[in-house]
């Protein structure tokens, strides 16, 4: 029976992830938010669940250092700076971050990879994404991930390789570009489809998050997995054998 915690327990996510511990037959052995005690949390938990705040992962990451705790951080939003900080911290203990820990966006991501390492560059590929009208941030971390799946299958650089918020005379699209397009509105918990775009025909690979319940099922099945792991970095597709 794993303890383990939230950061993050006052948000929409932190209700689902308490749920979905329960129901894995474990024990949520604290939240907290921003202002309350860390340390105390972090010595009570056998792994820790990030769903907090980008400006917030630092500390968190540097709490669960001091106590050789290992953390699943599924914080969006993240910059560069965030990802050199995990890289840091995965010195020193087991860290799992993803842009979405839900299985299903996990195997469609090892799909995308899959589908852009065999079609050819002239199939042009693009990236929609629709979620509730309270995200702040765009592209999703989820489409990112995608993204990435899409450029490591090309063998090419994402931040190079990306066109996003096209507006205008733009010209003509750019070969070997991979295109991003957000939509906010309602109450979507999260849709994210793939296009492959070939002459005369075309691929779309689509994942439909119902509820959020899914991300925390995911979370907890990856905070199990990572219990006893060795100081590294580890990603979503491991904890599947991918």
């Amino acid at each position: 029976m794993a303890r383990i915690g939230i950061i993050g327990s006052a948000g929409r996510m932190g209700a689902a992830l308490a749920e979905a511990i329960a129901a894995a037959g474990d024990v949520v052995s604290g939240g907290v938010d921003k202002g309350d005690d860390l340390a105390a949390l972090v010595a009570a938990s056998d792994v820790l669940v990030d769903f907090s705040a980008p400006a917030a992962l630092e500390g968190n990451l540097d709490a669960a250092i001091a106590a050789g705790v290992p953390i699943v951080v599924g914080t969006t939003g993240l910059e560069e700076r965030h990802h050199f900080l995990c890289d840091n911290a995965a010195e020193s203990i087991a860290v799992l971050q993803t842009g979405n820990t839900s299985l299903g966006v996990t195997l469609l991501a090892h799909l995308v990879r899959e589908a852009a390492s065999r079609l050819g560059e002239d199939w042009d590929i693009e990236i929609t994404e629709t979620h509730h009208r309270m995200k702040v941030d765009a592209p999703s971390g989820t489409a990112l991930l995608l993204g990435e799946a899409a450029a490591k299958g090309r063998g090419i650089d994402l931040a190079s390789s990306s066109a996003r918020g096209r507006d205008g005379i733009t010209g003509a699209r750019k070969a070997g570009d991979i295109g991003f397009a957000s939509l906010r509105g309602g109450s979507v918990a999260g849709d994210h489809t793939v296009y492959f775009l070939g002459d005369d025909e075309r691929l779309s690979l689509t994942h439909l998050a119902e509820n959020r319940r899914i991300f925390a099922k995911g979370a907890v099945r990856a905070a199990q997995w990572l219990i006893g792991k060795p100081a590294g970095r580890y990603t979503m597709p491991e904890v599947l054998g991918l």
